[in-house]
């Protein structure tokens, strides 16, 4: 017993003193998916990829115990089904709390409880025991001297606040004002943050066109199209650094404050339908990596600059089970065998070795044909040094056409952008600022001194035969790539 209370001191003292390290990035594991790999395979992907924080949907005991020793940190979800049952009697809270943390603590490093996930608009019926429920949690923590490592907060959408912009006006929708305002003041009572799931693909999509996609992909606005509070004249850069102020706002309107935000869900769907033109591989590509970026500058929403935005991607694996349209079986960031869907750079500084920090990039959806010929051309004519993507050379997997085009086309761009050199070959590529490079394959015009990693796609959004001198087949067999380098939390009360 004395261990293990030591153990919780040290994981108290760990947060304590890497409290000012700055803002991390997570990510959110579903397991709605037909070939989900084991609990120790998903837990060894994590490592692979240096996933410091995950947060799980169900309280499954192999997957505890697979993150036993890990050192991830995690968010421990009560489903939707468990929130009655619990919210009416403190003997059930009791019984999950002790089956499902502390069973587990402290070597699986449990630090939050997710009660329900979107309860208020997704099951309302079950809203008048929700604050009961997470007092109920909190009161069996407290009884197991858990409640300073363990936090209980519950995940709301943004449909709470009807009318999000202008921030500055932004407030709780009024008939929920009474369980609200109970919530905050159990956040404020047990020194808890605001658990708050934001989607700018939805407020793009949603949206009749109000706002520019690049707004809510993270993109430079012109001028002219500056979205400003008129109340406040705060200048807003994105979709999401506005939802998370019109959630301040809304939590200021009901005289609450010094309650931080933490995003427990945000992505971009990179697959849809043909009435889902969005949800594509290039919007969740750009708008996942302006994210990460975003949320690793430490810095807040313009009514609290100072309040760093911890954040969770939704999600880790595509769930191909998942009722509803295309898009929403397509949110993933990684296969399942640890491959990503689409190319990724999370790194804590984004650096680039070129004054301008652009990359000219293949387009993931372009005729293959015209990819052939772009790469032939860059390599010949355009006198791209294409050594790397030899086989055998540093470039040469993942073996696709998408990649090495890449690789090629940027070289060319590197080379040539000084003396009118462009990047379109004939409409298959395009610009972008974030790091192609990943792994020990960096790209031209990189200076990667503190580039943590970067991953490439895999054959699914390439040529699926081979092309030209090229195999398109896929020939990474282990998880070699990086995919996070996050901080310690700032939350661990």
């Amino acid at each position: 017993m004395l261990e293990k209370w030591i153990g919780v001191l040290l994981l108290l003292l760990v947060g304590t003193f890497t409290n000012g390290l700055g803002a991390f990035v997570g990510v959110n594991i579903g397991t709605d998916v037909s070939d989900l790999p084991s609990e120790t395979e998903m837990v060894a992907i994590l490592k692979a990829h240096q996933i410091t924080h995950v947060r799980l949907y169900v309280a499954d005991a192999h997957m505890l115990r697979a993150l036993s020793d890990s050192g991830i940190e995690v968010i421990l979800g009560v489903t939707n089904e468990e929130v009655l049952g619990i919210g009416e009697s403190p003997s059930a809270a009791a019984a999950w709390v002790n089956k499902n943390v502390a069973a587990y603590l402290p070597s699986t490093n449990i630090t939050a409880i997710a009660v329900g996930s979107e309860v208020l608009t997704q099951i309302p019926h079950a809203s008048p025991v929700l604050v009961s429920a997470m007092n109920y949690l909190h009161k069996a923590l407290v009884a197991t001297n858990l409640n300073f490592q363990v936090k209980v907060s519950t995940p709301q959408s943004m449909d709470v606040i009807p009318k999000a912009f202008p921030p500055s006006t932004a407030t709780f929708d009024p008939s929920w004002n009474s369980t609200v305002f109970q919530i905050l003041q159990f956040l404020k009572n047990t020194n808890s943050y605001y658990m708050l799931n934001a989607y700018p693909y939805y407020g793009y999509t949603k949206g009749d066109g109000i706002f520019p996609i690049d707004y809510a992909l993270f993109q430079p606005l012109p001028s002219v199209k500056q979205i400003v509070d008129p109340n406040t004249l705060f200048h807003y850069n994105s979709m999401f650094d506005a939802m998370v102020d019109a959630t301040y706002y809304s939590i200021q309107a009901l005289n609450f404050t010094g309650i931080s935000v933490v995003v427990t869900e945000s992505g971009w769907p990179w697959l849809g339908g043909s009435n889902e033109p969005d949800a594509n591989a290039e919007n969740a590509e750009t708008y996942i990596n302006n994210l990460i970026r975003r949320v690793l500058n430490d810095s807040g929403p313009p009514s609290h600059p100072t309040f760093p935005i911890n954040t969770y991607i939704y999600e880790l694996f595509n769930e191909d089970k998942r009722p509803g349209p295309v898009s929403e079986k397509n949110w993933g960031v990684l296969f399942t065998n640890g491959s990503a869907v689409y190319p990724l750079t999370l790194s804590s500084s984004y650096p680039s070795g070129n004054s301008s920090g652009i990359f000219c990039v293949a387009k993931t959806d372009a005729d293959p044909d015209k990819l052939q010929d772009g790469l032939n051309w860059a390599c010949g004519q355009g006198q791209a040094d294409c050594t790397l993507i030899q086989q055998g050379h540093g470039c040469y997997l993942p073996d696709t056409l998408v990649n090495h085009a890449s690789y090629a086309y940027n070289d060319y761009y590197q080379r040539m952008r000084s003396v009118g050199g462009t990047c379109d070959f004939d409409g298959t590529a395009k610009t972008t600022t974030v790091d192609p490079s990943y792994g020990s394959c960096k790209f031209s015009g990189s200076s990667n001194s503190s580039t943590i990693g970067g991953l490439s796609p895999i054959s699914a959004i390439a040529p699926s035969s081979p092309v030209g001198g090229w195999s398109s087949n896929l020939k990474v067999s282990k998880l070699q790539y990086i995919i996070l380098a996050a901080f310690l939390p700032l939350f661990l009360f």
